[in-house]
């Protein structure tokens, strides 16, 4: 992401909704999840290597979205609250996208998130990741 909070496109998403892997300025990937009217409801603070790593952690999440449970957890600067899904890792494997006012409230957004996530569509594997299929490197020449 650039300094304006931009970054650059990897796939999925359209300009108002959906998912959105994108490019931040050390060259790694982070992913966001957006609602229908635009607005960015979750994020993922673990950096990917390459677009197609942040798009099969997401679609990893999204095949377990009605299983999915949050913490949710009192921010450290400020007030108020956000929603945090517990990863492997050090890092959470996704969060709330900003602080809600009261608890309930970000309650709510954690199961908006959820019913927005499985309504994802299912991202098309690229050749090089089906299972039983080779993709030639040759050149067009044959060489």
């Amino acid at each position: 992401m650039d300094a304006s909070g931009r970054g650059q496109a990897a796939g999925g998403a359209t300009s108002r909704g959906g998912f959105r892997a994108e490019r931040a300025a050390d060259g790694r990937y982070r992913w966001q999840l957006k609602a229908p009217n635009g607005r960015v409801v979750a994020i993922t603070p673990a950096a990917f290597e390459t677009a197609g790593e942040a798009e099969r952690g997401f679609d990893g999440l999204r095949a377990g979205a009605t299983e999915l449970t949050a913490r949710i957890t009192h921010v450290r600067d400020g007030i108020g609250w956000i929603w945090v899904i517990p990863g492997s890792r050090s890092l959470p494997e996704v969060r709330s996208s900003r602080a809600y006012e009261r608890y309930a409230t970000c309650q709510n957004a954690f199961r908006r998130f959820v019913v927005l996530l499985a309504k994802q569509p299912a991202r098309e594997p690229s050749p090089r990741e089906l299972p039983g299929h080779a993709v030639s490197l040759r050149r067009p020449d044959g060489r």
